[in-house]
């Protein structure tokens, strides 16, 4: 699987030109993209990124890429970043790795985003994948129900839980929220869910990433290397 999501990565670089400002993601996958890319750096490529978690951003510096912020840049060339789900019309569920807001922040900057995966997250609907929702720990019981309300408009249900680290206390994202994982299975209209959510004064965002993705990269063992662009 690691060998797949690194075929991917790699074909994701060839879209990589010297001079390009990139968004730089988050994730295993995304992790193969940076360790690429510093390849390439080192070898002489000259682009400036931008890390969409603190991982990231440790990650491109031991790579030698040069970074910047989108306080110092008005707009990025490129973001290539990975996705939990990936549905045909190139909707895409994000935030397993709990970075889900700056990852939609340096997208929504971007003139382009490819997603890179192994094939797996090629999905004909997207909610098998957990929804990640990031909140604001204050009044999350009246934020859940608010959730749970905006699941019932949009014609889904399912088990909403607080995500909990590695060390077995809850998980605070880099902008120190928490993240409810909501369990739905399928999301019929995920356009329609995200606006609901969106709407919902505790939820900083949501890992639904709706018309951001250009071009889907997915690498397969059985038919190698697939690009999909959005129609």
């Amino acid at each position: 699987m690691e060998e797949l999501k690194r075929q991917a990565a790699a074909r994701a670089l060839e879209e990589v030109r010297d001079g390009m400002k990139l968004g730089l993601g988050t994730g295993s996958t995304a992790k193969h993209f940076v360790d690429l890319l510093g390849e390439r750096v080192r070898a002489g490529l000259d682009v400036i990124g931008v890390p969409t978690s603190e991982v990231t951003r440790a990650q491109a510096e031991r790579c030698g890429i040069r970074l910047t912020t989108l306080d110092d840049i008005d707009r990025l060339d490129l973001t290539i970043d990975g996705a939990d789900e990936i549905e045909p019309a190139l909707n895409v569920i994000k935030g397993g790795g709990g970075a889900l807001l700056r990852e939609k922040i340096v997208a929504a900057a971007s003139d382009r985003m490819i997603v890179i995966a192994d094939d797996s997250k090629w999905v004909d609907v997207l909610g098998r994948f957990p929804l990640p929702i990031e909140v604001i720990p204050f009044g999350l019981a009246a934020t859940r129900r608010a959730i749970a309300k905006a699941f019932a408009e949009s014609s889904v249900s399912g088990q909403m839980v607080v995500r909990n680290g590695k060390d077995g206390h809850v998980f605070v994202t880099d902008g120190g929220h928490w993240i409810v994982d909501a369990h739905l299975e399928r999301i019929a209209d995920a356009p329609r869910l995200a606006g609901l959510l969106n709407a919902i004064p505790g939820v900083v965002e949501h890992g639904l990433f709706i018309g951001l993705a250009s071009t889907a990269i997915l690498a397969g063992a059985a038919h190698g290397i697939r690009v999909v662009e959005r129609r």
